[in-house]
């Protein structure tokens, strides 16, 4: 066990997996555990989220499992207050809460359209607005945000409203940091790359036919590296800024893609 997070409070959204394995918000959830932290492990799938739980206590952490829908404010106002009547504070707030969608404008519908940005944008909205005043009373708190390389870069697949509800999180994060940076509240956000996870496995693997190999293999080519990132990578990255160690970096947008965004390539 480490000490970067000992004695802070960390609530995980989208904790759990869609499928067996790890994920973002699972990693980032194990990881801060074995720093130290206590984390309240947040997923819509209760089962997940007990999963993510066993795995911490593995690793000899300490974790509260919570059922919650993050884009339904009731929900985000009830983990909030559970993380509060069990621990008492709240030090970091992680949300990796994400669903994503193929198509443009035309082959959008307004329902999808809706449903993408209240999981992806409202959710952090909903998080943010119960936490804060809570780090606020504290005069500290630390929120970190995930978006997405497809915020400011276009990928092979059109991913309209998936790519504008991770461009609107880098703008919440941004706000949240310059309005709460007098009060002790740091606020950041990531941009995954090409990571290799259940999630990508779950939406993308239809794209290629059903062939997860083949999949896997074409991600691998678009990446700089010649390789896809881990949940672990970003993890990693959360728990820096999640850290006294970046107590300076508040607004910034991280990118974890292995060079991805810097390269101009025809996909």
């Amino acid at each position: 066990m480490g000490e970067r997070l000992k004695g802070k409070v960390a609530i995980v959204t989208g904790a759990g997996s869609i499928a067996p394995g790890i994920g973002n918000g699972r990693a980032a959830a194990i990881v801060f555990a074995r720093e130290g932290a206590r984390v309240v492990v947040v997923d819509i799938n209760p089962g997940s989220a007990q999963e993510t739980k066993r795995l911490i206590a593995e690793s000899g952490g300490e974790a509260l499992t919570v059922q919650g829908d993050v884009s339904k404010s009731a929900d985000c106002q009830g983990i909030v207050e559970e993380c509060i009547r069990t621990y008492g504070r709240i030090d970091i707030l992680h949300n990796n809460v994400g669903i994503t969608v193929s198509g443009g404008p035309v082959e959008t519908s307004e329902e999808t359209w809706d449903r993408v940005m209240n999981v992806n944008l409202k959710s952090i909205f909903l998080t943010c607005k119960f936490a804060l005043p809570h780090m606020e009373r504290q005069g500290s708190g630390v929120i970190i945000n995930i978006s997405s390389i497809n915020a400011i870069r276009v990928i092979p697949f059109p991913k309209l409203v998936y790519a504008a509800s991770k461009a609107g999180v880098i703008a919440v994060t941004q706000e949240i940091a310059i309005q709460y940076a007098p009060k002790g509240i740091r606020a950041n956000v990531i941009l995954p790359g090409f990571i290799r996870t259940p999630l990508v496995e779950f939406y993308n693997r239809k794209l290629y036919g059903g062939d997860a190999d083949q999949m896997w293999r074409r991600r691998d080519a678009m990446c700089p590296t010649g390789k896809q990132g881990e949940a672990w990578d970003i993890a990693n990255a959360a728990l820096f800024l999640a850290s006294d160690e970046a107590k300076y970096i508040t607004g910034a947008v991280l990118m974890v893609d292995g060079g991805a965004s810097v390269v101009t390539r025809t996909w």
